[in-house]
């Protein structure tokens, strides 16, 4: 895939791919808005209205136009657009000249029923809203459920009212258009089928909406390819066809089995857009946070071990800190790294859970207050240290520590650590 920069003259048209009503306007502000932000959905409100309402496609547009609508930087909408992508809102395709010019395709939001029914999506919004405001908004969203059992339908066949025609004349109709989401294979499905026993099993076991369900549990679950042979084996009938319903009750039975009781949680997620820091400081340190804040907390975690994953024991307490203590993403990031650092690489749950608990009681939500407490409470804890006894100071402390980060050299110890971090997830 090309990686272009996007300046303000380059221009765009929009093209309507589907039929787009003001209640996809209201389903996608209610569904989507908590995953993707208001600015993605600012965005598709944007290029809707660019449409006109008589034809399916827009008028000539500078990028400088959505600038100055969306108030906006290019790196703003850049980010929007890409979330509208991700998500199947949208699609994107690009011809270099000059200027460079964009086509941007846009797709009807999911149907309620579709959304919810939706492994993925019905997941991270139950995580991005909690339980609460979930329910309410799907007992919104449901149908009414009117008793006709006592009534005798009498709805007129079209055959019966419409007559055929020899001067019929007919054209291609613009229908409500979906993407489907655009993801790789979260498993090997050469493996997943091998490892099935061949009488199981047929060709059209696995076709592509099945593949697509399979990819979408292994994603809002986090299963390889191993663990899903073994759920998919208690999902097979006698016809070698796979039960959707019973794969679905399965995989959240397994996680729940493996995991305490409890459904997905937030160690696989980053920290929310609206808490991110501005774009644009290249500095080291500005470098690191972008780290802490892009990276979730179980891929930082095992960032650190060597070798192998994160243990249960590790698993339980990042848990514990995003769920029962409430930390963001990125705040739990720093917080590792600087336990670990300070702790010999060894994740004390007292020690965790005091700097934690002080953390929530101070409204810590952020990367850069997190590492700014943290140097700021060592400081105290060294000058008291230095006060009460001459024993030797365990002055380990991570990198991006102000004092380490702002010398002119580092040790190469540290320059090794820095690299580390700012390499690992680019």
């Amino acid at each position: 895939m090309s990686i272009v920069t996007l300046l303000p003259a380059d221009r765009y048209i929009v093209i309507n791919k589907t039929i787009l009503t003001e209640q996809d306007r209201k389903n996608l502000v209610s569904l989507y808005e908590p995953i993707i932000g208001s600015s993605a959905v600012s965005l598709y409100l944007t290029l809707w209205r660019d449409l006109d309402r008589s034809v399916f496609i827009s008028a000539d547009y500078t990028h400088h136009h959505l600038m100055t609508i969306l108030k906006s930087s290019l790196e703003q909408i850049k980010m929007a657009r890409k979330s509208l992508e991700a998500i199947g809102l949208m699609k994107t395709f690009y011809l270099a000249g000059e200027p460079n010019n964009y086509v941007y395709e846009l797709y009807s939001p999911m149907t309620p029923k579709e959304f919810f029914s939706n492994p993925i999506f019905s997941v991270v919004l139950y995580n991005n809203i909690g339980a609460l405001e979930y329910e309410l908004l799907k007992k919104e969203y449901s149908p009414i459920d009117f008793p006709l059992k006592d009534y005798e339908e009498i709805t007129e066949m079209f055959d019966n009212v419409f007559k055929s025609s020899s001067n019929s004349v007919t054209f291609e109709a613009i229908g409500k258009e979906e993407l489907p989401l655009n993801m790789q294979d979260q498993v090997d499905f050469d493996l997943l089928i091998s490892s099935l026993p061949k009488g199981l099993v047929n060709e059209r076991t696995f076709n592509k909406r099945t593949r697509q369900l399979i990819n979408n549990l292994a994603f809002v679950y986090n299963l390889d390819t191993l663990k899903m042979v073994e759920i998919i084996r208690l999902c097979l009938n006698q016809n070698g066809a796979i039960d959707k319903d019973a794969l679905r009750l399965q995989t959240r039975k397994y996680y729940q089995y493996n995991n305490f009781g409890k459904l997905p949680t937030l160690v696989y997620r980053s920290q929310p857009e609206y808490l991110k820091s501005p774009m644009g400081d290249t500095s080291k340190k500005g470098k690191i946070i972008e780290v802490f804040e892009n990276t979730s907390p179980y891929d930082f975690l095992k960032s650190k071990y060597k070798t192998g994953l994160p243990t249960a024991r590790d698993l339980r307490l990042l848990e514990h800190l995003l769920i029962d203590v409430e930390l963001k993403p990125a705040v739990v990031n720093v917080l590792i790294d600087y336990v670990l650092k300070k702790n010999n690489n060894k994740l004390n749950n007292a020690f965790v859970e005091t700097i934690a608990g002080q953390w929530k009681r101070l409204g810590i939500e952020t990367a850069k207050d997190a590492m700014g407490i943290a140097e700021k409470e060592h400081q105290k804890y060294t000058t008291k240290l230095k006060k009460e006894t001459n024993k030797p100071i365990n002055n380990d402390v991570p990198v991006w520590f102000d004092e380490k980060i702002s010398k002119e050299e580092l040790s190469n110890d540290e320059e090794a650590e820095l690299e580390t971090i700012l390499n690992k997830y680019k």
